[in-house]
């Protein structure tokens, strides 16, 4: 059995569409844009790209974007500081704060000080807090987890009732993941670097999803056959026939998983486009928001 490619380049490849079109409508009307602010604290290289690739897909669809690049040493003050001058900025609808920071630098009481309605990387405490609870939506869901799901539903993985394995517990994709799939009404195991007999639990899953920062860890004989397969991670390795030096591969072993899995996301070209598409949705929500 060969598995489905789950192609999230071609899904956000629709979603920029559809938010372009929106703009231009918008436009047309005479009303405003959307607007985006990014902070990027410190020389990171892997930020700077993230930060760039996300400016480029605001452009591409007409979000206005303020890009603001700080110096290692930023202090707390100052940040806070922007941060609240963007909040009363009527012109920026929404705000993205590029993490990791800085370890001077404390990471929640920042995210929590962007206003809730701007938080369109769905990261303030409160949005947070709000996946957990039933009943309850959260004003933003953050943009790789909400990214996964469109993925899961584009391509028809039934989740309601399934056994679900989240393999990784990040604040940014592993837990929030999980809380969004038990809303879903999936059965949500939660694995780590401390659970025991991994490969047993992963091949319970009937959506496995790996988000640990591990080139092609998980293998073929970890996969339940049928299976869906949702690859977070993205790796450098090194590859001497590229002209790179290296090239990128994810936390599944890509080519003997796709064997048995019943479709799965490759990299790069699967989750990465969808959090970027993600981020742009947001921000338009974050838009009709502030307008009502």
């Amino acid at each position: 059995m060969t598995s489905n490619i789950i192609d999230g380049k071609k899904l956000s490849q629709s979603i920029r569409e559809d938010i372009k079109k929106q703009i231009e409508t918008r436009i047309a009307q005479g009303k405003s844009q959307p607007g985006l602010a990014t902070i990027l604290v410190g020389d990171d290289p892997a930020s700077r790209t993230y930060v760039r690739n996300k400016l480029r897909a605001c452009d591409a669809v007409g979000i206005r974007n303020i890009s603001y690049e700080l110096p290692q040493d930023t202090s707390q003050e100052e940040l806070d500081a922007l941060i609240k001058q963007l909040n009363n900025n009527p012109d920026v609808t929404g705000i993205l704060l590029q993490l990791p920071l800085p370890k001077h630098l404390d990471e929640e009481s920042l995210l929590a000080a962007i206003k809730l309605i701007k938080d369109v990387d769905g990261f303030n405490p409160i949005n947070v807090g709000r996946i957990a609870l039933r009943g309850i939506a959260p004003v933003f869901v953050p943009c790789t987890p909400a990214g996964i799901l469109e993925l899961l539903r584009e391509y028809e993985a039934p989740i309601a009732g399934a056994n679900a394995v989240v393999v990784g517990r990040s604040n940014i994709v592993g837990m929030p993941l999980a809380l969004l799939l038990t809303k879903e009404n999936a059965t949500v195991t939660i694995c780590h670097s401390k659970t025991k007999n991994l490969p047993e639990i992963t091949r319970q899953a009937d959506i496995l999803i790996v988000a640990i920062g591990k080139p092609e860890f998980i293998t073929a004989d970890m996969v339940k056959p049928g299976a869906y397969v949702i690859d977070v991670g993205i790796n450098s390795v090194d590859d001497s026939s590229r002209k790179s030096g290296y090239r990128l591969v994810g936390d599944v072993a890509f080519d003997e998983v796709a064997q048995v899995a019943k479709a799965i996301t490759p990299v790069p070209g699967g989750v990465g486009p969808m959090t970027i598409a993600m981020l742009l949705k947001n921000t338009m929500r974050a838009l009709e928001l502030a307008e009502q």
